[in-house]
């Protein structure tokens, strides 16, 4: 019973490792905006910080690239790698309201406030 338990402890281990091990084919790149970093593929609907004052459809690029990767080759930056990203801008959103309460006990005190963050949406449409 206990080596029955053993093996498939160990299959499954060795699946995961084969998983892993997988490359990945789809070019994806760093990108760095907003104080974040965001690992971005063509196509990705993203939401960022706010950008400025842009309509929508306009396209965007961001030139602070960190890394690209293409399926073959890898370019890591130093700190960019000076290739750029295009994407285009979908329309200022915004985030889910949340509740901020502050209680303190036996002194009849509390806060209720609330929260609502604003992003800019964007599509990537180039790498």
């Amino acid at each position: 019973m206990r080596w029955n338990s053993l093996a498939k402890r160990l299959d499954s281990c060795i699946l995961s490792v084969h998983m892993a091990t997988k490359t990945n084919t789809q070019s994806f790149a760093v990108i760095s905006t907003g104080g974040k970093q965001y690992v971005v593929h063509e196509g990705d609907v993203l939401k960022v910080e706010l950008l400025g004052d842009h309509k929508e459809g306009d396209k965007i690029t961001f030139d602070s690239v960190l890394m690209t990767d293409d399926g073959a080759k890898a370019k890591i930056g130093a700190p960019t790698t000076g290739g750029k990203v295009t994407a285009t801008y979908l329309g200022e959103k915004k985030g889910k309201k949340l509740t901020i309460i502050r209680y303190k006990a036996k002194s009849n005190r509390d806060r209720r406030l609330g929260h609502r963050q604003h992003y800019a949406e964007i599509k990537i449409e180039k790498i």
